[in-house]
């Protein structure tokens, strides 16, 4: 996801903008570029590349107090300088930063070029700066020279979803926002203010933040935020104080942040179960939630929505719920979901589920629920994002900051609320008391063999010798049950991170064509803990063993299942309900030393973004 940052006050801008771009690098992007209003107006400096190149580019003793800065995710137009942001209008003492994706961008342009505009790139995002120069130019237009008026002009004839931040070097005190389907937080401090699309770009400067909602259009000044909407109206806007957590996003004694956030997960997951279960009582409390036992009781089944790791999570989930508190839980692919004209049950309860809570397909499925009179909460990460105040009502999962694009201890943080979640159902249901003080003594126990695990990780670097191989063409992920979403979960890993292609199956399946694929030596991991398919897996196991594959297993410590497979992987037994919080953790370490052994950008892996905000 591309990323924007800007600041007005006394300070100098450039140190503030190339830091907050450093911060939020973790996003994933492939250019990055600043504008800053200085004694000779608009200064612009953009690079293809790392933020480190722009601040190369960029003078130490730029003056100017005022800036906006971007880093870009490639949608429209390839990756180069002139697509890259800030971008500037005909007069040049007009910039813009967008973030999101303008649908009738060709109508758009051809309108303007027919005016007489020249377009510099190729981006759909430089029609809005020459939309909003032509207005605040035009004498016969009654926004002429007003910045605000101008930007709500121009946005009324867009369609599509945007964040942007605009500076206008006829007015160097403040700088000028709006935003439709695209986060933006405005940092408050002393005589000094900032804007961000996210959080982690202004904790080392404010901790007070405001959120703005859709249809917002502001004015920030180094005194703070004024907030309209698109009609002029007023807005009250609540100032928010940011958890301490998100000052914790930097690699501390790692080498990279993936591999400290997957050695975080046993804190992250004390972190989420804290509170929330009841040890005596057998049974958990997520006030987040307002549900009364009645309200649990009508509930006619689950909803879990998610996307790529979140919905590999919403199936855990939903195996968790349907096992345990016996109601029909089913999880979807939120970009599916919401274009499929879905019947929405008006007592079933939904759950979209997303680390960052700004996942653009789950936000459309979050209002299609809604607008067909469906219940939906927010399983998410980041306190204040668009899905929590969208849902209003549900869990944070608190991982913490999340800063590696492949999501690690957010997935465990997932699975581990929605078993908080199952808990509180079950007990209104079908779980006795003494059956849920088990459940929760075992629960409990979840973090420390996580940790127990994390210190002893077995034979990782045999199997990443398997996987680079020179022969290796493609890697299979088999398990069944619980363990089939923490397969494909492994395999999206191992692509995410090592550029290595992979197929999950559910182990039934493999007959049914994957086995076409394997041929000898292909590496083949089966995920198959002590559970009631244990053996159903075994034979699958020796399916893929029959036609010359080799075969790693990941198993529950202790069993004997491992003198099946070429490589053993055990993993400290557990619940066989909980047993992906387990063994999801070797498939994590798989895809870091995978990628670390290839040379890949493990922490922003090509093509990807942290957090997809833009269909």
């Amino acid at each position: 996801m591309c990323g924007i940052v800007a600041t007005v006050g006394s300070s100098q801008a450039t140190r503030i903008l190339l830091d907050g771009l450093h911060r939020l690098e973790y996003r994933g992007y492939d250019s990055a570029g600043l504008a800053v209003i200085g004694p000779d107006g608009l200064q612009l400096h953009r690079k293809v590349g790392r933020v480190q190149e722009l601040a190369g580019d960029v003078p130490e003793d730029l003056p100017g107090s005022i800036g906006i800065a971007h880093t870009r995710w490639a949608t429209h137009g390839e990756v180069t300088e002139d697509n890259a942001h800030p971008h500037l209008d005909s007069s040049g003492r007009i910039a813009v930063v967008h973030n999101g994706i303008i649908e009738n961008m060709a109508p758009l342009k051809a309108r303007l070029e027919a005016e007489g505009v020249v377009f510099r790139s190729q981006t759909d995002s430089e029609v809005l700066v020459h939309l909003i120069g032509r207005i605040y130019r035009d004498p016969e237009s009654p926004a002429c020279g007003d910045p605000l008026a101008a930007m709500r002009s121009a946005l009324r004839l867009v369609r599509g979803t945007w964040g942007i931040a605009v500076l206008f070097a006829d007015h160097p005190g403040a700088i000028f926002t709006a935003r439709n389907g695209s986060p933006l937080v405005v940092g408050l401090g002393d005589g000094q203010s900032y804007l961000a699309s996210d959080p982690q770009a202004l904790v080392p400067y404010t901790r007070r933040v405001v959120f703005l909602e859709d249809g917002d259009v502001a004015r920030i000044d180094a005194d703070g935020v004024q907030t309209t909407r698109m009609d002029g109206g007023a807005v009250d806007s609540a100032i928010e104080t940011l958890d301490d957590t998100w000052g914790e996003g930097d690699r501390g004694d790692y080498p990279h942040l993936m591999l400290k956030e997957i050695h975080e997960q046993p804190e992250a997951l004390e972190r989420c179960l804290s509170g929330r279960i009841v040890p005596e009582g057998g049974t958990a409390k997520l006030g987040g939630l307002d549900l009364d036992a009645r309200e649990l009781g009508r509930i006619s089944r689950i909803g879990l929505i998610g996307c790529g790791t979140a919905y590999y999570a919403c199936q855990v989930g939903a195996e968790l719920i349907e096992k345990l508190a016996r109601v029909p839980a089913k999880a979807e692919i939120a970009s599916e979901f919401r274009h499929r004209n879905p019947v929405i049950d008006p007592d079933a309860l939904f759950f979209a589920v997303s680390q960052s809570g700004e996942t653009a397909d789950t936000m459309g499925a979050i209002r299609e629920i809604q607008l067909k009179g469906g219940r939906v909460m927010g399983v998410v990460n980041v306190v204040g994002s668009s899905i929590a105040r969208a849902c209003g009502h549900g869990v944070y999962i608190h991982s913490g900051p999340e800063m590696a694009v492949a999501s690690t201890k957010a997935f465990s943080n997932m699975v581990a609320a929605l078993a908080v979640f199952t808990l509180m159902l079950a007990r209104q249901r079908t779980l006795s008391a003494h059956e849920g003080r088990r459940y929760v003594e075992q629960l409990r126990a979840v973090p420390d063999l996580v940790r127990r695990y994390l210190a002893n990780p077995g034979p990782i670097d045999t199997l990443v010798e398997w996987v680079t191989d020179p022969r290796t063409r493609m890697v299979l992920f088999l398990g069944r049950g619980g363990s089939a979403p923490v397969a494909a979960e492994g395999a999206l890993k191992l692509m995410e991170v090592a550029y290595v292609p992979c197929i999950a199956y559910p182990a039934g399946e493999m007959k049914h064509g994957p086995i076409a694929l394997l041929e000898r030596d292909a590496p083949v991991i089966v995920i198959a803990p002590r559970d009631e398919l244990r053996d159903k897996t075994l034979s699958n196991l020796q399916e893929c063993k029959a036609r010359g594959a080799r075969v790693a297993i990941i198993h529950s410590d202790g069993d004997a299942i491992a003198r099946h497979a070429d490589l053993s992987i055990p993993v400290p037994e557990t619940n066989p309900l909980f047993s992906p919080l387990l063994t999801v953790l070797p498939l994590q370490l798989l895809a870091y030393r995978t990628g670390l052994a290839l040379g890949r950008d493990i922490d922003r892996p090509r093509n990807l973004a942290k957090s997809v905000t833009v269909e």
